[in-house]
């Protein structure tokens, strides 16, 4: 299990590598700030929750998964 911490701007995230399967990871990640934890099935996935976050073209910058 690898766990990774990265903080970039005033966001942080908590990423948990459960396993890898498929040549990518399947885990977690956790937004620090907006207090919410989603499940993730491939690296692909991970960067673009983790964009839904950071990117300025998000209502209020506040994603995580699109509800």
């Amino acid at each position: 299990m690898q766990r990774i911490e990265k903080k970039k701007g005033n966001q942080s995230f908590v990423i948990n590598v459960r396993s890898q399967e498929n040549h990518t990871w399947q885990g977690t990640i956790s937004w620090v700030e907006g207090k919410k934890q989603v499940n993730f099935r491939s690296a692909l996935e991970l960067m673009r929750l983790m964009d839904s976050v950071l990117s300025d073209d998000t209502e209020k910058g506040e994603s995580l998964v699109n509800e």
